[in-house]
């Protein structure tokens, strides 16, 4: 698969996850010119995690997003579609409750967990209104949910730079330090085709979730969603 399409088939896209799990992350620093340690900071901040809670990690590959809600004492899991990732995880946080799951079907019960976040992988689920409605459904009343997910640069000189990044610069970096370039190739294209901040804040208020307000990181390269069920 090397070309986006928001309809995706959910095989095809755990495929491709598999195929790039053991250089994810490394690949994910290189291309984010190390802004992605930055954003899992803010993330850890939003989500706020406390000791005894309940946490979803959903999309959450290798399980480096769920380590700081685990060192904040919380108990953390790391749910993800793509088994490669989840073998490659494993490996390295054998002490972690791993679970494999598609976002649509999450396998919790009603009201399970304090948080449910997921970070740079609501993109790649092939109904991202039943994502959020499942979210919703997994989340005690007066839980919260946090997104974060590539976005829409604010600032329009900016934002026609970063589109010849993703388009122009992205995929020869990829082919240097990923092993299935083509899959940054799909990764590039489905965050153009993304909706913007406020048209996916509209979306967490129709899948039921109430004071949905969004930040912006790195001018807009990222936005951090929020809202309470």
């Amino acid at each position: 698969m090397t070309r986006a399409s928001l309809d995706k088939q959910p095989h095809e896209v755990a495929s491709m996850f598999d195929d790039v799990a053991e250089k994810y992350d490394l690949t994910n620093d290189v291309l984010s010119l190390g802004q992605a340690r930055l954003w899992r900071k803010e993330v850890a901040k939003a989500v706020d995690a406390r000791p005894a809670q309940k946490i979803l990690d959903l999309a959450a590959g290798t399980a480096t997003s769920s380590q700081p809600f685990a060192r904040a004492g919380a108990y953390v899991v790391p749910c993800d579609f793509s088994l490669g990732m989840l073998r490659v995880g494993k490996r390295r946080h054998p002490w972690m409750p791993f679970t494999a799951g598609d976002g649509t079907r999450l396998p919790f019960k009603d009201d399970t967990f304090d948080a449910v976040t997921i970070s740079f992988g609501l993109r790649n689920i092939q109904d991202t209104d039943q994502a959020l409605r499942e979210l919703y459904r997994v989340t005690k009343p007066g839980g919260r949910v946090v997104i974060c997910e590539f976005s829409h640069p604010t600032w329009a000189p900016f934002r026609t730079v970063y589109t010849e990044y993703l388009m122009r610069a992205l995929p020869p970096v990829a082919r240097a330090v990923s092993s299935n370039p083509d899959a940054y190739v799909y990764l590039a294209e489905s965050i153009r085709a993304w909706p913007t901040q406020p048209e996916l804040a509209a979306r967490l208020q129709g899948a039921g979730w109430q004071k949905v307000a969004w930040r912006d990181l790195t001018g807009g390269i990222v936005a951090l969603h929020r809202g309470i069920k």
